[in-house]
């Protein structure tokens, strides 16, 4: 009678077994999903609830963008180095960048000013992808038509290729006024190959103090002539010319460098290399470049 009642017990036990190692159904499967979503509407929700109360701690009524560009490109790195799984990261960071552009437009309102002048698609995803379909989208002929455009504005934000080309000329002096707009973002934040906004381009707005990302740091010379000796006193510093283009007086450069550095000290340099400085000035800064290269476990 022992024997049997073991046995008996061992059978039960393995009919236990077996029975939670049963595939669950679709009908399991979608339940669980409606639960996921449920509790992803809920947690969108009550940061809702806490973004209004953010509001009120900030006084929104304040002018100046919302925008945090420091903040939101720690953002990236920390959910592109998360990121695993199923789910293409572009979707992911899709996603992510709706809610952050669509919450800090809550917060206040803002339009998105861009140069379409190089073509309306690329510019047009870029805002869409990292602004979200909430935040008005306004088109111009250049990036000076943008920057003055946000200028004139309260808090708008203004978007244009990096690399502009020759045809524009010296666009980056609309910037070298200490109360003028300045470059506050390089996006994408998170830059791989086939990004679906991969075009770089270069984000403005008023001068955001201690909000602005300041890792790389971009500065506006103007010189008499060009020097042979500029380029290597640059890289002494980690700097480097990213664009160029004579001007009235002579010749204007915008250099991009480690966040460091400053103005003057950019000047006091090129000056002892034997270049005829005429004026320096910042024209913005932004976060490192965030490079991602997808791996078997985040594509």
């Amino acid at each position: 009678m022992k024997r049997s009642f073991k046995a008996q017990a061992s059978k039960t036990s393995a009919t236990v077994d077996a029975a939670s190692k049963i595939a669950p159904t679709l009908a399991d499967l979608r339940r669980e999903i409606d639960r996921i979503d449920e509790a992803m509407h809920r947690l969108l929700m009550e940061r809702g609830e806490i973004i209004a109360t953010l509001i009120r701690v900030k006084k929104s009524d304040e002018t100046g963008s919302a925008f945090r560009p420091g903040r939101e490109a720690e953002m990236m790195r920390h959910l592109a180095a998360r990121h695993s799984g199923l789910l293409p990261l572009d979707t992911a960071e899709g996603i992510w960048r709706v809610i952050i552009g669509t919450f800090t437009y809550v917060q206040k309102a803002y339009s998105v000013h861009a140069d379409v002048s190089g073509g309306d698609a690329p510019m047009r995803d870029s805002a869409r992808f990292h602004f979200g379909f909430t935040v008005p989208f306004l088109t111009h002929g250049s990036a000076v038509e943008v920057i003055a455009a946000v200028a004139d504005s309260a808090g708008d934000l203004g978007m244009f290729r990096s690399d502009q080309g020759a045809q524009a000329g010296a666009w980056w002096i609309a910037l070298a006024e200490p109360s003028a707009p300045k470059i506050i973002a390089r996006l994408p934040f998170i830059e791989r190959p086939d990004h679906p906004a991969g075009t770089p381009v270069f984000v403005v707005a008023k001068p955001l103090a201690d909000a602005a990302a300041r890792e790389r740091l971009l500065i506006c010379v103007a010189l008499e002539r060009w020097r042979a000796s500029v380029p290597e006193t640059l890289a002494e510093m980690g700097a480097t010319v990213i664009s160029s283009a004579a001007t009235t007086n002579g010749l204007s450069l915008l250099i991009e460098g480690p966040g460091v550095l400053s103005s003057k000290e950019v000047a006091a340099a090129l000056s002892r290399a034997g270049a005829s400085v005429i004026g320096a000035s910042e024209a913005g800064s932004h976060a490192e470049r965030f490079a991602f290269q997808p791996t078997a476990k985040s594509v």
